[in-house]
């Protein structure tokens, strides 16, 4: 198992502000708005040094995205910025017919995903958005695992011609991606050769595998590990090649089973080539009130849980 080390932890929503701050020195078309949430989204590097480029649109998320959608239109590329509960879920109807349907160059920056949000409780998580999301035709959707991918991801975007759906975080994790790294979009990160099982994972639960690949590796089994960060486009091929290589998989995701990775997953191994799957996810419920690391374990979404469920579908191949 390839060793991952880090000297520190940062919320990834903080690599989501710290790219965004590079865009607004490079890129004079790059707006920032928000629905009321400019702090929690660290937007203020943004906005200290970009103020005519900042739109507060306050606590009215269905008229932030028809001004973002409007705002390409003059060749302006618009960071429209909420939690993922409010930037998908409230506003579905727009981002349909405004930005999706009309193909406009809208950037939707989503923090607070998941039962990681915390102590605000269900209705301010959100673990369908994934789902939403992946559905709506022209839209890409990414789900980047660290602070420093959380910023590259940022400043890719920005030269991407398209609808895009960013997904990040509220709570510290650890960093342990390149500061250096050239984000591509729709191409999947190789974490660890393996020939034993295959695991697809994504956000959050990237380096919940990296722990369970320790766990198997002491145990002799050997896990295949592929960072999925970009949902749609998936990396198809990046997941065939492991696939054909161990002959069973697990996915691992802060959403729900329905709709998320898993679910893409599975489509491509039903196309193309036949294989045991197993989830790592939140089961058809909605969260609740407590700390992060409390809602991951209630809900299963840590390594141990990993490790459990690569010994299920390796068992299911056998």
């Amino acid at each position: 198992m390839k060793k991952y080390e880090y000297t520190e932890k940062k919320d990834t929503r903080s690599g989501f502000g710290a790219g965004i701050a590079e865009l607004g020195r490079s890129n004079p078309n790059v707006i920032a708005l928000t629905a009321d949430l400019a702090g929690s989204l660290k937007l203020e590097t943004f906005i200290k040094e970009n103020p005519e480029r900042f739109i507060q649109c306050g606590i009215a998320e269905a008229n932030m995205i028809g001004v973002s959608a409007g705002l390409t239109i003059g060749g302006k590329i618009p960071f429209a910025t909420t939690f993922a509960n409010f930037a998908t879920g409230r506003v579905y109807d727009q981002i349909r017919q405004s930005v999706a349907y009309s193909n406009k160059n809208v950037k939707i920056c989503a923090s607070h995903a998941g039962v990681t949000l915390g102590e605000d409780g269900a209705t301010h998580q959100i673990l369908e958005d994934l789902g939403m999301m992946k559905m709506l035709p022209n839209m890409t959707v990414i789900n980047p695992c660290d602070y420093n991918q959380t910023k590259a991801a940022t400043i890719a975007i920005a030269a991407y011609e398209g609808p895009v759906y960013l997904r990040f975080g509220r709570p510290v994790i650890p960093v342990f991606t390149p500061a250096d790294q050239t984000f591509e979009i729709g191409k999947a990160w190789h974490v660890n050769e393996g020939s034993d099982v295959s695991i697809f994972c994504t956000g959050h639960l990237v380096w919940e595998s990296i722990k369970a690949g320790e766990i198997l590796a002491a145990e002799g089994i050997e896990a295949d590990i592929i960072n999925i960060h970009t949902i749609k486009p998936l990396d198809e091929e990046a997941i065939l090649a492991s696939i054909r290589k161990t002959g069973c998989a697990v996915s691992a995701e802060e959403h729900m089973f329905n709709g998320g990775l898993g679910d893409s997953v599975a489509q491509v191994l039903a196309r193309n080539f036949p294989a045991p799957l197993e989830y790592v996810g939140v089961h058809d419920t909605f969260g609740e009130s407590g700390t992060p690391d409390e809602l991951m374990k209630k809900y299963g979404l840590t390594a141990d849980k990993i490790v459990e469920q690569v010994k299920k579908v390796m068992a299911r191949k056998q």
